[in-house]
C-alpha cells in the first residue's frame, strides 16, 4: 500500500544519532543503574500537586466535553498577561491561541505560512523535530551553520546569504535548545532588518525564556515593525513541569490567530477543558499558594546545576565546554579526545553507564558534542560529571 509523500518529510527522529539515546532509556527501564542525561525533562519532580488538583476538580464537575478550539478566555487572558511579563509586548487576549504543547502550535504555525516549495531558514544546532516538522507542508528547511567556537551564537550575515526568493520563514529558537545559546540585542535587531527588508515571517520558539542565567532575553516581537510579523510560541511544559500534559500557545496577530483557529478546528478541535483549567491556573494572576515559589526554586535549581558541571568538568582533559547562558543542557566538545560524538557516548553508556545525546541529532553544527542534560538531582549530577571526567581522562591516556 502506498504512503503519501509526507512520509519522507518528516522522518528523522529515529536516525543513528538518537541511538544513544535508546539505549539508555531503555537499559535504564530494565532496572540497570543508568544516570539517563540524554532527555529534556527533570523525570526526579512533578507538577505542582495545587495544579493537578485543579484538573481533577474539573473533572469531577463535569468538564470533560467539548472546549474553545484556541482557549478559554481564562487561558487566552492568561497567556497574554505572561506574554508581557517576559517581553514587556501588551497584547489582546485574541491575538493567544493555545495549543496540544508548544509542539503543536510549531506544527499549525508553519502549516498556515508555509506552502510546497517555501523554503524556511533555521540556524543549527535546532531542536530534534524542527527538520520534520518544517518539512511537514511540502517546504524546505535551510540550515545555516555556527560555531562552537563563539557558543552557537548566529551570525547574521550568514543568514541573509542563506535568504532566497523562495525563503518565506525564518525559525528562531532562543534560548536555544541543544545549546543553551541566547541571542543578544545586535542579532536580533539584525534579524528583525532582515524580516523586513525580504517581507519575512519570524517564528520565535521561546520555551526556555524562563532559564535564563546569563546576559538578556530579547523577543523579537517587541522590535520594531516587528510586531505583525512575529509568532512567538511557549509553553507551560519547562516552566510548571507540564510537559506531559501538552499546553503550549502561540502569540501574533488576531487576524493570524484566526486562521490558526480554522486550522485547529481541521486538526485538533480543542484542548481537553480539564487541562484548560490547570493551564488557567497555572497562568493566573494570583498563582495558587505554593505554586510561583516551587517554579522559582526550580529555576535558582537549574542554575547551580549548570555552575556544577562547569565546575566538575571544566579542566577536564579532552574537553571543551560550551557555557550555556540558558536553558536546561549544556554542550560538551569531545573532539580533542580523538574519538566522534557517536563511539563517545556509546562508550560511555557502555563503560560508565551515563546516557547523553549525541551532537548529530541536532544538526551538523554540532557534530562532535554530546548534549548533557541538567536532569537529575544535584548529587546525582555529580557522580554522572566523576564518570564522565574519569571517561574522558582514560580515552585521553589512550584506553
Amino acid at each position: 500500500m502506498r504512503f503519501s509523500g509526507i512520509a519522507d518529510r518528516v522522518g528523522g527522529m529515529g536516525e543513528k544519532a538518537w541511538e544513544i539515546h535508546r539505549r539508555a532509556v531503555t537499559r535504564h527501564a530494565a532496572g540497570q543503574p543508568i544516570i539517563v542525561l540524554s532527555v529534556g525533562e527533570d523525570r526526579t519532580a512533578t507538577t505542582h500537586p495545587a495544579l493537578v488538583q485543579v484538573a481533577k476538580d474539573a473533572l469531577d464537575q463535569g468538564l470533560h466535553h467539548y472546549s474553545a478550539l484556541t482557549g478559554s478566555p481564562a487561558v487566552k487572558e492568561g497567556i497574554a498577561r505572561r506574554h508581557k511579563a517576559l517581553t514587556g509586548q501588551t497584547i489582546a487576549p485574541e491575538a493567544c491561541c493555545l495549543f496540544s504543547g508548544a509542539q503543536n502550535a510549531l506544527f499549525a504555525t508553519l502549516m498556515c505560512l508555509t506552502d510546497t516549495g517555501d523554503e524556511v531558514i533555521v540556524p543549527e544546532p535546532y531542536y530534534a523535530t524542527y527538520p520534520g516538522v518544517t518539512q511537514a507542508s511540502g517546504a524546505k528547511m535551510v540550515a545555516v551553520k555556527t560555531d562552537p567556537e563563539s557558543d552557537f551564537v548566529l551570525d547574521p550575515a550568514r543568514l541573509e546569504a542563506a535568504v532566497t526568493d523562495k525563503t518565506r520563514v525564518i525559525l528562531l529558537n532562543s534560548p536555544n535548545n541543544p545549546t543553551g545559546a541566547v541571542y543578544p540585542r545586535a542579532v536580533m535587531e539584525a534579524v528583525a532588518d532582515l524580516c523586513k527588508r525580504h517581507d519575512l515571517w519570524l517564528i520565535s520558539d521561546e520555551v526556555y525564556v524562563d532559564f535564563l542565567y546569563d546576559g538578556e532575553h530579547v523577543a523579537p516581537c517587541t522590535l520594531p515593525g516587528m510586531a505583525e510579523r512575529t509568532v512567538t510560541i511557549g509553553s507551560l511544559s519547562k516552566s510548571h513541569r507540564m510537559s506531559g500534559w501538552r499546553i503550549g500557545w502561540t502569540v501574533s496577530t488576531p487576524e493570524f490567530s484566526e486562521l490558526l483557529s480554522d486550522f485547529a478546528c481541521c486538526m485538533l478541535y480543542g484542548s481537553a477543558p480539564f487541562i484548560q483549567e490547570a493551564a488557567a491556573a497555572a497562568l493566573a494572576e494570583n498563582p495558587l499558594p505554593g505554586v510561583e515559589e516551587d517554579r522559582l526554586a526550580m529555576l535558582a535549581d537549574y542554575h547551580r546545576k549548570r555552575d556544577i558541571v562547569m565546575g566538575a568538568l571544566g579542566n577536564t582533559p579532552g574537553l571543551v565546554l560550551r557555557r550555556p547562558s540558558a536553558g536546561m543542557f549544556a554542550m560538551v566538545d569531545v573532539r580533542p579526545t580523538g574519538l566522534g560524538d557517536f563511539d563517545f557516548a556509546a562508550r560511555l553508556l557502555d563503560e560508565e553507564e551515563v546516557g547523553v545525546m549525541t551532537g548529530g541529532a541536532f544538526g551538523p553544527s554540532a557534530k562532535g558534542h554530546i548534549r548533557l542534560g541538567l536532569v537529575a538531582e544535584a548529587e546525582m549530577l555529580r557522580e554522572a560529571c566523576t564518570r564522565i571526567d574519569r571517561f574522558a581522562r582514560k580515552i585521553v591516556a589512550g584506553g
